[in-house]
């Protein structure tokens, strides 16, 4: 049975809108900015490397389709680009010819992903996708999130529990700080 994972970068203050830039917003990059050594490197590849699927909301999917089919070649782009890819939209039509491999989810869609959960073996990872990731953790269909915490304070930006509807109780089962500029990596499982 599979995993749902959100995976983030995230900022002291909960920010994980634009970590990597081109999206117009005024701190685009900001991860950029630290160092997160190779350990934090190898830390994603091997979290991809174990994931069998992508669950992406609409914004992030359009992003991603843009930038990572001009990464063939690198064996993370190469990665990224052939697995499986599920993004939720009620306005996407066909996420395919956007991105190969990329299915849209737009109906009864915790259903759709409890069934996804049931067919896929490892992890399904959830990457940036604030709505999204609400949205799960409502229907309490997130398994763990791995927060890769930059030391910054942003103060504005899309944040990601700023709509949460009821608290949600997380215990902590790994901490691990990675890199020199204090970047922290911290792993978090619903306390059901």
């Amino acid at each position: 049975m599979g995993r749902v994972v959100v995976t983030e970068f995230i900022t002291l203050d909960g920010v994980i809108e634009s970590p990597g830039g081109g999206e117009g917003f005024k701190h685009d990059g900001w991860s950029f900015k630290f160092n997160r050594g190779d350990e934090g490197d190898k830390f994603k590849g091997d979290e991809l490397n174990a994931a069998d699927a992508q669950l992406l909301g609409r914004v992030t999917y359009q992003g991603f389709a843009q930038a990572w089919p001009n990464m063939a070649g690198d064996p993370f782009g190469d990665k990224m680009n052939s697995m499986p890819k599920y993004v939720v939209s009620s306005t996407l039509s066909d996420a395919a010819a956007s991105w190969a491999n990329s299915t849209v989810i737009r109906n009864d869609v915790v259903n759709q992903i409890r069934r996804l959960k049931d067919k896929v073996a490892g992890d399904i990872l959830v990457a940036g996708s604030a709505k999204l990731v609400q949205f799960l953790a409502e229907h309490d269909l997130v398994d763990e999130y791995r927060l890769m915490v930059f030391p910054v304070v942003l103060g504005t930006g899309k944040r990601l529990f700023a709509d949460l509807k009821a608290p949600t109780t997380l215990r902590l089962v790994d901490t691990r700080s990675v890199g020199p500029h204090g970047v922290v990596i911290l792993t978090y499982q619903p306390a059901r």
